[in-house]
């Protein structure tokens, strides 16, 4: 079974190299449709319903965001197409959602078709054009959620319930403000990586939200005492940037 597709992209060059890799390396999509505007792509979704979208972040006309919001009543997977952009990136790891970089790695398309493909022929019905829509628009970092991936699934959770974070080998153990304890399929430095201010990392194994930090103890070389009594040693390395927040 062939999957549907539509190519959102302003550069025909782009357009068509992507359409020459999926036909040589993906053969399981179909591209029905093209469109090289925001203006362009809104009704052509609305027109062809489909399956995947590969959508440039930057268009003329408009942002992969603005045609999202336009097509909230649609539902499709999305691999976002993008220039690098420290922001952008974050914002996309955040919902979990899957991302080329430009130029296009042939190896990277065929493992986020891959996956695409997966969630499609299981019908796992996961609304992370949703996630992303209301990622960019919350113009506070920290109010936004994470999508985070688990054994059974993914669970979304919003950024200001997480007291710290901990690396558990290849997983991470998530604490939250009400008690609860989640475990991630990820390893602690993609949340140290994706994760905004407030979250700190004080040690090879510990990220935390330096709003649930009660009290700093200099004695052993520094620990912090978060909410839930919890005292987190801080590692030399990482002594200078949390304490740079409280100056």
């Amino acid at each position: 079974m062939k999957i549907k597709s539509v190519i959102v992209e302003d550069e025909l060059s782009a357009r068509e190299a992507l359409k020459s890799y999926l036909s040589k390396y993906c053969p399981q999509v179909e591209v029905a449709g093209e469109a090289a505007d925001a203006r362009q792509a809104v009704p052509l979704l609305h027109g062809l319903k489909p399956q995947l979208v590969f959508l440039d972040v930057e268009l003329p006309f408009g942002n992969a965001f603005d045609i999202l919001e336009s097509c909230k009543d649609l539902y499709f997977e999305t691999i976002f197409v993008t220039a690098f952009s420290e922001y952008s990136l974050k914002a996309l790891n955040q919902s979990a959602a899957y991302y080329l970089l430009k130029p296009v790695s042939i190896e990277e398309l065929i493992i986020a078709v891959n996956k695409v493909q997966e969630h499609i022929f299981k019908n796992e019905i996961f609304d992370r054009n949703k996630i992303v829509i209301e990622n960019f628009r919350e113009q506070q970092p920290e109010k936004r959620q994470v999508i985070v991936p688990t054994v059974e699934g993914f669970e979304l959770i919003k950024m200001e319930e997480i007291v710290r974070l901990q690396g558990n080998g290849n997983f991470t153990d998530i604490f939250l403000s009400d008690g609860r304890k989640k475990m991630a399929c990820r390893f602690l430095k993609h949340y140290a990586e994706i994760l905004p201010y407030p979250f700190v990392r004080v040690h090879k194994s510990h990220v935390i939200n330096i709003n649930f930090v009660t009290s700093f103890n200099r004695s052993m070389g520094g620990y912090v005492v978060l909410h839930d009594k919890k005292e987190i040693y801080i590692s030399p390395g990482y002594k200078e940037e949390f304490l740079k927040w409280f100056k």
